[in-house]
């Protein structure tokens, strides 16, 4: 970082609170182990740090994760943009493609620009390379791992998005100067069972888990989701190079460890890294509810008690899901939309064993319809009339195309374009997407009923023109205003 900031942030170092963690780490030169500013220990003095944006930055410097703090559990933020750059694109796809061989090659053939270009911006942003995030990323999760699960070191090893057991014990010792095994003699391990892998998730509070889950649970789809008041548990199956890595994810909020407790089926193991990402997704952890909160809290001088600080935004585990389940809600109430993806999900989705009494069946894959001769004909006889079979049809053939995730997703107004240009898709429905699917956060639905009807009686053009006063965080607002309809 700077220097000129360096002032600063010790002083926050100094504070610390809760608002900084994650958003720096601070290394301290006398010990050779870097911290997150929540850290309890004794505090160093200021000619003793220096101070990192990233933990692959300081690990780059050459200091080692503090053992007390962890910061391998520090919660993460997302960049705000609606364009991003070629480095914010190439590290949202190293974070969705962890587990890929071949990650930076295919980076540089969906972006367009040459292996060596996209090293150099990347490291002109971040100070570390792109494989030099990667391998950070992975070491850290394999000490979360080590440290809070039962896993064999083999399995930690795989887990974590080592091709080998060699390769991964070399990488830990010449990082981390220790061998994994230290982790197994330090730490009691209680949670992860033999079929089942947790990991903890963290968040920065307040959370408002309650509106979220509540949220999923209005939408449940009966055979693929399980939605109780404590917990989200549903199926999964994600189609690698090679194979299908099929399975289930079962979350929980745990308050006192502002962090979400994820179970991960041992099927998923391969790409465990993959799995928690979208995980992040669905369930919003990488938001500040404190910046946000600040910039749109003014909505209440609108209409009291309509907006919550730690508001989530629902994310996505599957994006065309998201973008189907947007179809299908078009005009009709929510039970009615429910229904007709049931029906859908019965149709083409893929049977799998889970292990879980109700979990059965997975969201299908593009390709499921594609493969489907008279998908539209299919579509309709279970009372989905032609016009959205269409749209889904169309949405099946862009998805299969680009892959099923936005992870190398350029400019998102561009791609609110392109949906809209698919007969079918309007501007509700592409802004829905976005938010859902996109993780974007200036999404305003102002002709959505529940929206009008919650700000009557001003009129939709008066709220959107409002509502500019909000960006970039009016998917906010949004789901703010959807929660105060339901509470």
């Amino acid at each position: 970082m700077q220097k000129e900031k360096e002032f600063d942030l010790y002083n926050a170092f100094v504070s610390k609170d809760e608002r900084f963690d994650g958003k720096f780490f601070a290394g301290i030169t006398t010990t050779g182990i870097y911290c997150r500013p929540i850290c309890k220990v004794r505090l160093p003095k200021k000619e003793n740090c220096v101070f990192f944006k990233t933990k692959a930055e300081a690990e780059k410097a050459g200091f080692r994760p503090c053992l007390i703090c962890r910061p391998e559990l520090a919660p993460e933020y997302s960049i705000v943009n609606a364009k991003k750059t070629i480095a914010e694109q190439t590290l949202s796809m190293l974070n969705q493609n962890a587990c890929d061989e071949n990650v930076l090659e295919n980076i540089s053939k969906k972006l367009g620009y040459s292996d060596r270009h996209i090293r150099r911006v990347f490291q002109e942003e971040f100070n570390v390379s792109p494989i030099e995030y990667l391998q950070t990323n992975r070491l850290l999760l394999a000490k979360k791992l080590l440290t809070d699960t039962k896993l064999s070191i083999q399995d930690v090893a795989i887990g974590s998005g080592f091709k080998s057991l060699r390769n991964f014990n070399n990488s830990f010792k010449k990082h981390y100067k220790i061998a994994p095994s230290y982790f197994r003699k330090r730490e009691k391990q209680k949670d992860t069972t033999n079929d089942e892998i947790i990991v903890y998730l963290s968040y920065k509070p307040p959370y408002d888990w309650d509106s979220l889950l509540y949220f999923l649970k209005m939408r449940e789809v009966k055979d693929m989701e399980i939605i109780t008041d404590k917990t989200y548990t549903r199926a999964i199956s994600i189609q690698g190079k090679n194979e299908a890595f099929e399975g289930y994810i079962k979350v929980e909020n745990k308050e006192d460890k502002n962090a979400l407790k994820v179970g991960v089926s041992y099927g998923l193991i391969k790409i465990l890294s993959v799995v928690l990402n979208k995980v992040k997704n669905l369930f919003d952890l990488t938001s500040n509810p404190e910046i946000i909160y600040d910039n749109i809290k003014s909505l209440n001088e609108i209409k009291p008690n309509l907006c919550k600080i730690g508001t989530r935004v629902p994310g996505a585990i599957n994006v065309f899901e998201i973008a189907v389940r947007a179809v299908l809600g078009q005009l009709v109430s929510i039970k009615t939309a429910c229904t007709l993806v049931k029906r859908f999900v019965e149709k083409f989705g893929k049977k799998i064993n889970t292990g879980i009494d109700g979990i059965s069946i997975a969201f299908p894959e593009p390709k499921a319809i594609l493969d489907t001769e008279n998908a539209v004909e299919e579509m309709k006889s279970i009372g989905i009339h032609y016009a959205k079979g269409n749209a889904i049809l169309e949405l099946a053939k862009y998805y299969n195309k680009i892959g099923n995730d936005y992870s190398q997703l350029a400019d998102i107004q561009e791609e609110i374009v392109k949906l809209k240009a698919i007969k079918g898709i309007g501007n509700w429905t592409a802004n829905y997407i976005a938010m859902r699917a996109m993780n974007y956060t200036d999404s305003f639905l102002a002709t959505d009923y529940g929206v009008v009807k919650a700000l009557e009686p001003i009129k939709p053009k008066e709220i959107e023109k409002i509502s500019e006063k909000w960006s970039p965080w009016r998917s906010y607002i949004t789901v703010n205003i959807w929660n105060s309809l339901d509470n």
